[in-house]
């Protein structure tokens, strides 16, 4: 299959594109709250995960110390060790490719190679969504810190919906089964319970967490390879 005609890489760029632009906002924000232009590329260029950086930079806007916002971005975090490990053994990089990987391994990558079946499009949405949106999330970081004044507040020009949209986009293919749509129900309600009541990104890792006790228990024997007993007089145990 040819690199430009496969499904992979034209989902990753679709996904990049949308993502990316979400820059501006990241961007335009870091500078109100209070970070210089050097500080804030930084994080896109460093840190790079959304949830993170936002969370980051709403601890430091919000008055709290560095040590509180580290904490909060960090807590955030968690979800990218466990993303890779699947990708570990999903895309298998080796040499110098396992540290570029590790930066890139964030929400839209993960989703984007496990949304594919065969192997080498599995990597090939994994690099080329995972690199995209690191070139222009950065990019458009820098046009939001630059010009953050003059396009006023983000939200107005949609560019978080466009986000969502993308990876609904991503998700929504994989809810054929009811199984994993009454998953996806569950955790949207959970989620919207939490938000009045829990800092900014915590319901997300709320969610996170039923689906994760959800799915142990529903498939949790399975995976460990218990098998029912069997009787050894029936024609199955002989």
């Amino acid at each position: 299959m040819e690199f430009s005609k496969s499904p992979a890489v034209r989902v990753g760029l679709s996904i990049a594109v949308a993502t990316g632009l979400y820059g501006v906002s990241f961007g335009a924000l870091s500078v109100a709250s209070g970070l210089d232009l050097w500080q804030t590329m930084a994080l896109s260029l460093l840190l790079f995960s959304g949830g993170s950086q936002f969370a980051f930079i709403g601890v430091v806007g919000g008055g709290g110390s560095g040590v509180a916002a580290m904490s909060a971005s960090g807590l955030l975090g968690i979800r990218n060790a466990v993303y890779g490990m699947q990708m570990n053994a999903m895309v298998r990089p080796r040499g110098w490719k396992r540290f570029a990987a590790a930066q890139v391994t964030i929400d839209e990558s993960t989703a984007t190679a496990t949304g594919q079946s065969e192997p080498l499009e599995q990597r090939r949405g994994f690099w080329v969504a995972g690199l995209g949106i690191y070139v222009l999330w950065n990019l458009f970081t820098l046009v939001g810190a630059l010009v953050g004044n003059a396009i006023g507040d983000p939200a107005q020009w949609g560019l978080d919906g466009a986000a969502v949209a993308a990876f609904l986009g991503l998700l929504w293919p994989r809810l054929k089964a009811r199984e994993p749509a009454a998953i996806a129900v569950v955790c949207a309600m959970v989620t919207l319970l939490a938000v009045p009541f829990a800092p900014a990104g915590v319901p997300i890792l709320v969610a996170a967490a039923v689906a994760g006790v959800v799915g142990w228990f529903s498939h949790g024997p399975a995976r460990e390879g218990l098998e029912p007993d069997v009787d050894p007089y029936s024609s199955e145990g002989k």
